[in-house]
Order: C-alpha cells, then sequence, then structure tokens
C-alpha cells in the first residue's frame, strides 16, 4: 500500500497547518475516504501539494507561461523558488490563472491536490482529481473545485480550469 516518506507526512502536516481549520478536515475526511477504497488508491495517494502562497510566489506563478524565461526566473529566485533550466518546457506552462489568490490568505482558503504515484512521483491527472472533488464536496458542501467553478457537473465548459484547486468561500 502506498505510503508517505516521513519528510513527506512532515510537509502534509506543514501545508494543512496554514489551510482554514474548515477547509482542512474536509481534506482530512476525503482523504480518509479515499485510502479506504481500493480501486481509488490505485490512481495515487492525494497530497496536499500547495496551501498558503506568498504574494511573491503568485507572482511568479503568475508570470509562468506569460513572461520570458529570463523574468520568469528572476521573480521566482525573488519569491525563494528554483529557476527553470534554460528552455525547460515547463516554463512556457500556465499554471495559475489570477494574480490574486485564495492561497494568499493566512490561513489559506484554498489548496491544491496532487496524486503521490507507486514510483514517487505525483501527478495531477484530470479523473483522479474530478473523483477526488465529489469526496471532498462530501466533506463538505461549501467546497469549490477550480475543475468546475460553476458547480454544473461539467468540466469541459470551464474557461480557466485548475483541476487540483479546492476552496472555501471566505
Amino acid at each position: 500500500m502506498l505510503q508517505l516518506s516521513s519528510a513527506q507526512a512532515a510537509g502534509q502536516v506543514a501545508r494543512l497547518r496554514d489551510v482554514r481549520g474548515d477547509l482542512a478536515h474536509a481534506y482530512g475526511v476525503a482523504l480518509t475516504r479515499w485510502m479506504g477504497d481500493r480501486t481509488l488508491m490505485a490512481l495515487g495517494l492525494p497530497l496536499v501539494t500547495q496551501g498558503h502562497r506568498p504574494a511573491a510566489e503568485q507572482a511568479a506563478l503568475y508570470a509562468q507561461g506569460r513572461q520570458p524565461l529570463a523574468v520568469l526566473n528572476r521573480l521566482r529566485k525573488l519569491a525563494g523558488l528554483p529557476a527553470f533550466p534554460v528552455g525547460a518546457a515547463e516554463a512556457g506552462r500556465k499554471v495559475t490563472w489570477v494574480t490574486v489568490s485564495r492561497h494568499m490568505e493566512l490561513p489559506s482558503g484554498a489548496l491544491d491536490v496532487g496524486m503521490l504515484q507507486a514510483d514517487g512521483t505525483v501527478t495531477w491527472p484530470t479523473d483522479a482529481l474530478q473523483k477526488f472533488s465529489r469526496l471532498m464536496m462530501a466533506a463538505d458542501w461549501r467546497i469549490r473545485w477550480g475543475g468546475d467553478w460553476d458547480g454544473d457537473g461539467q468540466t469541459t465548459d470551464e474557461q480557466s480550469p485548475d483541476f487540483p484547486h479546492f476552496e472555501v468561500p471566505k
């Protein structure tokens, strides 16, 4: 069975410490239900990849896919993030759609989830995140999932989908 290393577990505790209690609780309920289902666990183990995000980090992430590599790396350095290697394809991929995010609140009103795989990598598969979103929303009806901002049960009608993102209202 897939388990977190002690370092990964400590990272989860640290990320959840800076997340609103109601959101952290919903994540815990959803995670427990996920872990109790072998079919879901075959898709990976959900982990919080981001909770609170300082403004400088949000600015650097917003620049990704929008600014030249030199500008992006300067912003990443200011935010304390590692630079992208020259020519990195990842530097051209947009990862956030907004300059101001619920992640910037402290405690954070948002968290991002990825799936830890058996080989130790973290992935963000849409199908698994959609399944996890159902558990999150069952744990707290106020949860908004970035894969279905308008809450109509459809992911194909979203202009700015953010499948790893979950948030609660202010």
